[in-house]
């Protein structure tokens, strides 16, 4: 009963040793390198399995440093036996969403066919590629909901489009006239209200720099404009999960 009484009592000092480094290294590095960044602040701090780096991360981004904060690398991580990015893979894990929380009342639903499959994109009205993205795949994708917000991030003009569809008799037919044709509704009314500035905090929330952004119910995310076919493959890998 003495034995495993002191045993308890090392592993719980071993442990509380080990925490305390851990968090004297966290201050170490958050004092030697908070400085250096330009008033941006280190969100956390955590001890990689590979060379002794140590990741820093700070607005959504991942930097290394040793235990001392005294050399900053700026850059990708490699595995070289699978030539996996572990910084990407990273980055992509803790920037996931609760696909859920989303507020759908701020967005355009479009439900095609089944409507079974979900997605969202945040898409700005002066952007070409958000316009390429819905020419090339979202026209003619099948048995998907949309979720469409108009995260007006280009221009003040983006501002105005985007009131001028959200309050006109038909959402959804004035965001197809203008991303897939070019035409635009009639002058909104001015007592209708657009969800732009709720729309606008929820997409700095999720850290989004750029449109087109679709969102998939894993959580996970593509910046970007894709083809069919890469947004059919990556709807199909949810769905096999």
């Amino acid at each position: 009963m003495v034995k495993t009484k002191l045993a308890v009592l090392l592993a719980t000092g071993m442990i509380a040793s080990c925490v305390d480094a851990q968090n004297t290294v966290e201050a170490n590095i958050r004092k030697a390198l908070e400085p250096r960044l330009g008033g941006a602040k280190i969100e956390s701090v955590k001890e990689t399995p590979y060379g002794g780096m140590y990741e820093v991360r700070v607005s959504g981004d991942i930097l290394y440093t040793d235990k001392k904060g005294e050399y900053l690398f700026i850059g990708q991580v490699y595995d070289v036996k699978s030539s996996r990015n572990l910084t990407r893979e990273r980055i992509d894990d803790i920037n996931k969403i609760k696909f859920t929380d989303l507020p759908t009342e701020l967005a355009l639903k479009q439900v095609k066919g089944n409507g079974k499959r979900m997605i969202a994109v945040f898409e700005d009205p002066n952007c070409g590629y958000c316009k390429r993205l819905r020419q090339t795949a979202l026209k003619d994708i099948d048995n998907v909901t949309i979720y469409t917000y108009m995260y007006n991030i280009l221009s003040e003009d983006s501002i105005m489009k985007s009131k001028n569809i959200w309050c006109a008799p038909n959402r959804l037919k004035a965001w197809d006239d203008w991303m897939l044709n070019g035409k635009l509704p009639g002058t909104a009314p001015a007592a209708c209200e657009a969800p732009h500035d709720k729309v606008l905090a929820l997409g700095q929330k999720l850290r989004i720099t750029g449109t087109p952004t679709i969102f998939f119910t894993d959580g996970s995310r593509i910046p970007g404009a894709v083809d069919l076919k890469t947004l059919e493959a990556k709807l199909s890998s949810i769905d096999e999960k």
